[in-house]
């Protein structure tokens, strides 16, 4: 690995273009190397990954409008359009509104890929873009699966470096800043374009996709799961005047008025940034993890040790009486975002919505506790989380920062960094019951790490009620191919709903 130090420029400083941080992402980007057979099978797997919570979601209301907003526009004229999940596959739309609506699908339930350091990502955000991009151009340029494998895990390299480099949540900027440049070198890999044209792309792709963290904080709106589609569908864009000659904000990251001046550490700042060398393979993606629940990454865990606990002790958890209190000890992302630490008043409201409950570890540990499961619908139904012993035993949750906890979820050793912590329950009658875990079951490390076989059943699983079963085994079928697909093939790269599925809600209007 290449070992980059970034920090703020004076404009007279006139740092060089071949110093700045955006210059060697896209020298990533464009580095030919091959994609190692491992890292070709993670692909596959993480694209039938998304596959699968897309199709869970096609009927939820955020996606049903993303949908109809992507679908109310043409194909654009360079290319054959990208399709659209659910819709038929002859249904094309212009890609960037493909990536948008099928960004949208991925994101809606929180239910796939993630990856945890100095910021937080989840990178089979960078899937849809890439597709959608290489569907349109497949006949134009001739593209096929192995071009998709390669932007693919270029968008996985550059996110979780600059993940692992740069924490963006310390100054309430959403994650998706990191996705914008990803994604915009993602394809730039697919479609083989230069360094400088990547740079200009991978600039505007910053430029234009920093926001706050409000959008995961108090009363948590449908926006959750658009901002990530939003940074793909900007990206898909930035490329394209990038590609016209237009240029970027410059040192978009060093400038004195740059990223890191005013949005970041200031102008004091530096960071080392750690990239693969020329020539050095892209192997980011084996670096991150699913999810085996629709929760957030760092509920995972807990949701594993609350399904331990229910079997071990069904006659003390199920009885909230019978508990004083149960403490948390975990990291400091836990705690201050999704833990009692945030302060925020919803995460123990039992009318606070889907995207509030996901973000609240105290509620999903209870509900995990008492139920022995968790599952993608039923655990967030409003009478699921109002029943009154749920209430009771929920309010008895808090959590507290562990400095042990807080060092393994930074630790850059992929063998020990951890998303769990340690539970302590105080009962009634003055017994304790004390927990621990470090990672979750379906982490590689865990205790039944996912496969190809846990990935496919996970689709199978959540497809089976919007797709028929001939879609679900052919999507399977075309996907374990990925690499060998001809351009003509790439069109099957998508998932059609059933018969009267999509017409069984209704879509929304607006503008377009």
């Amino acid at each position: 690995m290449d070992e980059l130090s970034v920090r703020v420029h004076r404009s007279d400083e006139n740092l060089a273009r071949e110093d700045q941080l955006a210059w060697k992402l896209a020298g990533v980007a464009v580095d030919d190397v091959e994609v190692s057979d491992e890292v070709t099978e993670m692909v596959i797997n993480r694209v039938i990954d998304n596959a699968a919570v897309a199709a869970a979601s096609l009927l939820r209301p955020p996606v049903t409008s993303a949908r109809s907003q992507a679908l109310a526009h043409p194909v654009s004229i360079a290319g054959q359009g990208a399709t659209v999940f659910g819709a038929d596959g002859g249904r094309r739309t212009s890609p960037e509104w493909a990536a948008w609506a099928n960004g949208v699908a991925v994101r809606e339930l929180d239910y796939h890929d993630t990856f945890l350091a100095a910021e937080y990502s989840h990178p089979g955000d960078n899937i849809p873009p890439v597709v959608a991009v290489a569907q349109h151009l497949a006949d134009a340029r001739g593209l096929t699966g192995r071009d998709i494998v390669r932007g693919i895990a270029t968008g996985y390299e550059v996110q979780i470096d600059l993940a692992k480099a740069i924490s963006l949540h310390a100054h309430k900027i959403d994650h998706v800043a990191h996705l914008g440049p990803s994604a915009a070198a993602g394809i730039g890999t697919l479609l083989g374009l230069d360094q400088a044209t990547v740079y200009q792309a991978i600039g505007q792709a910053l430029h234009t996709t920093t926001a706050t963290r409000q959008s995961r904080k108090g009363e948590i709106s449908t926006w959750k799961a658009h901002a990530p589609a939003f940074a793909g569908k900007i990206a898909v864009e930035a490329v394209d005047r990038a590609m016209r000659g237009e240029t970027s904000p410059s040192p978009i990251y060093e400038g004195e008025d740059g990223v890191i001046a005013w949005l970041l550490d200031g102008k004091d700042a530096r960071y080392d940034v750690s990239l693969p060398s020329a020539g050095e393979a892209k192997r980011a993606i084996l670096d991150s993890y699913t999810k085996e629940h629709s929760a957030e990454y760092q509920a995972q865990a807990w949701i594993d040790l609350a399904r331990k606990l229910h079997d071990e002790y069904p006659l003390i958890l199920d009885d909230p009486d019978r508990v004083e209190r149960i403490v948390l000890h975990t990291s400091h992302h836990t705690h201050f975002v999704i833990g009692s630490g945030a302060n925020d008043p919803q995460k123990y409201d039992p009318t606070a919505s889907r995207e509030t409950l996901d973000h609240s570890i105290p509620y999903i540990f209870a509900v995990a506790l008492q139920d022995g499961r968790w599952h993608h619908v039923d655990s967030y139904r409003p009478e699921r989380a109002a029943r009154p012993d749920t209430v009771e035993l929920w309010k008895k949750i808090t959590t507290v920062q562990d400095e042990e906890w807080t060092r393994r979820y930074h630790s850059l050793d992929m063998a020990e960094k951890a998303f769990g912590g340690r539970v302590e329950i105080v009962l009634a009658d003055g017994g304790t019951i004390s927990e621990e875990i470090a990672v979750a079951d379906a982490h590689p490390l865990g205790a039944r790490p996912f496969g190809r076989a846990e990935y496919a059943a996970k689709f199978r699983s959540l497809a089976e009620f919007v797709l028929d079963e001939s879609e679900i085994e052919r999507f399977l079928t075309l996907v374990e191919r990925l690499p060998e697909l001809g351009s003509d093939e790439l069109v099957g790269l998508t998932i059609t709903a059933a018969p009267g599925v999509l017409s069984s809600v209704e879509n929304p209007t607006g503008i377009f």
